[in-house]
């Protein structure tokens, strides 16, 4: 498949944003900082209900998730093991836990960080414990004027846009949690020249901050083990990986990495090998 056909698959579904143009919010945000991390906050209730992600919460809003999950018919899963789900690293991680997670990379607490999210669950109380690390967070809604976001708000698609055009041109991707759109600006930054992204070790963290909390582990130890989990997952060159062997039809179509977040090698130009 030839490149261009390619880029044009991958960003077709986000490339409409109406009046308010990328390199405008872009420009805004560089206006702050030279350079600025995307992260893919994915704290929505939606998200933690359909998970079943209560790690962190109060009783009632743990209530409030299982009652919404209850009530949406096409969520076929009713009865989750929170705990068992965030062992196997099936949780998006929490703002503190992404608070921890960046700290351990190395990013001084000064790091502009683009929120590419919807409605943060719980607000400023969840909110607060990534902000108290990092306070240099921005939305959406802080780079656009109230006229420019109304023209869009009514379309999910073109909002949803704006944060996915910010999140490719970003210096650095991080999601806290696997989806549709983390795969998809994956595969769009690798196509660009495999920009640094870091999606998490999901099931990795969730020990260290296990031991963190039971005392077992340091803060000051953490960085080594959290960087070493991460030594392979900053978005370099590699090929898509397949379905285990032996697997064929739908399971395999269903276990292999998908194209949309790794087009390489059918898709990417050796010029473009290099780690941006």
């Amino acid at each position: 498949m030839p490149c261009s056909i390619s880029r044009s698959s991958l960003f077709s579904l986000y490339r409409d944003t109406g009046k308010v143009t990328q390199q405008t919010l872009v420009e805004r945000l560089r206006s702050r900082a030279e350079k600025y991390i995307a992260l893919h906050l994915r704290y929505e209730k939606d998200m933690l209900s359909f998970t079943g992600c209560t790690y962190g919460l109060t009783d009632a809003e743990s209530e409030e998730l299982r009652i919404m999950r209850e009530k949406t018919s096409h969520w076929k899963m009713k009865n989750i093991n929170s705990t068992e789900q965030r062992i196997n690293g099936l949780c998006p991680l929490t703002p503190k836990e992404v608070g921890i997670f960046l700290q351990a990379l190395g990013y001084p607490a000064s790091t502009l960080i683009y929120i590419a999210a919807g409605e943060i669950y719980g607000g400023d109380t969840h909110l607060s414990e990534l902000t108290s690390r990092f306070p240099n967070i921005v939305f959406k809604e802080m780079l656009a004027s109230q006229e420019e976001l109304k023209k869009i708000s009514s379309h999910a698609s073109q909002t949803a846009a704006l944060d996915y055009i910010i999140s490719i041109e970003s210096d650095i991707f991080i999601p806290s949690h696997s989806g549709n759109m983390a795969r998809t600006v994956e595969g769009h930054r690798r196509f660009l020249g495999h920009r640094k992204t870091i999606p998490p070790d999901r099931k990795g963290l969730v020990e260290l901050f296990d031991k963190l909390e039971a005392g077992r582990l340091q803060v000051s130890s953490l960085p080594r083990p959290v960087k070493q989990l991460h030594r392979n997952r900053v978005g370099a060159p590699r090929r898509r990986g397949g379905a285990p062997s032996g697997i064929r039809g739908r399971a395999r179509l269903r276990l292999e990495e998908s194209f949309y977040q790794n087009p390489f090698p059918e898709c990417i130009c050796n010029s473009q090998s290099a780690v941006r």
